[in-house]
């Protein structure tokens, strides 16, 4: 029987889907993060259940064929990079398969056409948008990420995943509160002013927008906030400072007041052939390089001609729709965030793309609207969150019954079920490929084609 603080020496033998390993001893199931297929390890149990166990690894006796020298100094601390420690091309295998078994175990698909993923060429420094946690720690000033499955922060002086430019960001910030008696934010007492470091950088064009989250529900200028100013654009590229206001105790990051204190209210991005105009709230894909290949796959796969009408759901800031609206008669995008439509409209009105329409409101309930009204549709292109697919768009696919749907997934799991929905009501799943958009984590993003029997 195993109990927590006992020592064990185990082989590790698979891996989750949360990237920890698993291995086993005295009939247990022991999931070890920071631990790979192969590996011989002593663990320390942390916490013991009836059948399973969660354990750290106190030594690696033997080392798997699949593990690196991590390139992060505190990968193994940050939750942020779960797969750091692994082989790249073992990262994408192990991503390319988890698409082909959710696509088998959940969604019933023997034999699917999984093509190989697409790697990044250098998987390092991909990210052009940084989220960065600032906490009041037993009153020492504490800025990173968080810890995996907590709100403790690890400092990370230079994240491997992120652009330069963050940290470069991150040292004014910490000097001027430093220097300035600025106090972080406490989650415990929700105290302290800075909450948050929020980075957007346009990769395309070199320019970035730098957001300073504050605990307050309204203009509050901090001590000497000029002085922050004043440095931050030193930085090569600052083209926009904006302080935003969030006094909520939730785990939103931004509140809906910004005030820009410095240069334009947006930044501009290049995306293959077009510009993108992006605000504080705008969302955006955070791996360019990969979001362009993706984007191409799914005009291809689609394969639009001019007499076709297309609904772009969950469109975001409409960036997908543009992809589309070059060869289609009208697109037509569906977003239930104000800020994204507002954006999606401009960037429109930016590319002189005239035939995409943006309409606000849940994707759940403008589709049966669509179908009341008996609105032509020849091709669904869909990017849901996580969770996947309202079942009311499900069943709104089936009675516009478009003859092709697009679904563009960061989830494996929820991708396989609602395909297999579609496949019970008319469709057929065809081409189905991998993206490693998350490199270094067990993200993964997919494209997949279904045309109507």
């Amino acid at each position: 029987m195993l109990k927590k603080n006992d020592i064990k020496i185990i082989e590790i033998t698979d891996i989750g889907s949360k990237g920890e390993g698993i291995g086993r001893a005295d009939s247990f199931v022991i999931f070890v993060d920071n631990s790979l297929p192969g590996d011989v390890c002593e663990v320390k149990i942390l916490k013991a259940k009836k059948s399973y166990a969660y354990a750290k690894v106190m030594k690696v006796i033997a080392p798997s064929a699949l593990r690196v020298e991590s390139p992060c100094a505190v990968s193994q601390k940050c939750g942020g990079c779960a797969l750091m420690h692994m082989d790249y091309g073992e990262q994408l295998k192990l991503k390319e398969n988890k698409v082909r078994e959710s696509l088998k175990r959940i969604g019933g698909f023997e034999a699917v056409n999984v093509l190989s993923i697409e790697p990044m060429d250098t998987p390092k420094a991909y990210r052009n948008k940084a989220q960065i946690p600032v906490r009041e720690e037993s009153g020492e000033i504490k800025i990173g990420y968080y810890a995996k499955n907590s709100h403790r922060v690890v400092e990370n002086r230079g994240c491997y995943i992120q652009s330069d430019v963050v940290e470069d960001v991150v040292e004014v910030v910490r000097g001027y509160m430093k220097a300035n008696g600025i106090k972080a934010y406490n989650e415990a007492r929700l105290s302290g002013l800075v909450r948050h470091i929020v980075v957007k950088s346009a990769f395309g064009t070199g320019q970035v927008m730098v957001i300073l989250v504050l605990n307050a529900k309204f203009k509050t200028l901090p001590k000497n906030h000029n002085e922050l100013i004043e440095e931050l654009v030193q930085i090569e590229g600052i083209s926009s400072i904006c302080f935003n206001y969030n006094s909520e105790s939730s785990n939103v990051i931004m509140g809906e007041r910004n005030e820009f204190v410095w240069g334009e209210e947006y930044i501009f991005d290049r995306l293959g052939e077009f510009d993108i105009k992006l605000s504080p709230h705008s969302f955006y894909q955070v791996n360019p390089v990969q979001a362009l290949k993706i984007y191409e796959c799914a005009r291809d796969f689609a394969e639009v001609t001019k007499d076709d009408v297309v609904i772009d759901a969950y469109c975001g800031t409409g960036t997908i729709g543009l992809f589309f609206a070059g060869s289609a008669s009208k697109v037509y995008g569906i977003e239930s965030s104000p800020h994204a439509v507002k954006d999606a409209k401009l960037t429109a009105l930016l590319n002189d793309v005239e035939n995409i329409e943006f309409i606000l409101g849940k994707a759940e309930e403008k589709m049966p609207e669509r179908v009341e009204m008996g609105v032509k549709t020849d091709i669904v292109v869909l990017d849901p969150p996580r969770k996947g697919c309202d079942i009311r768009f499900l069943e709104a696919i089936v009675d516009i019954a478009p003859k092709k749907v697009v679904y563009i997934s960061c989830n494996p799991d929820t991708l396989a079920r609602d395909l297999k929905f579609l496949a019970e009501n008319g469709y057929e799943l065809g081409a189905v490929k991998p993206f490693d958009m998350f490199c270094h984590t067990t993200h993964v993003e997919t494209v997949a084609v279904m045309e109507r029997k």
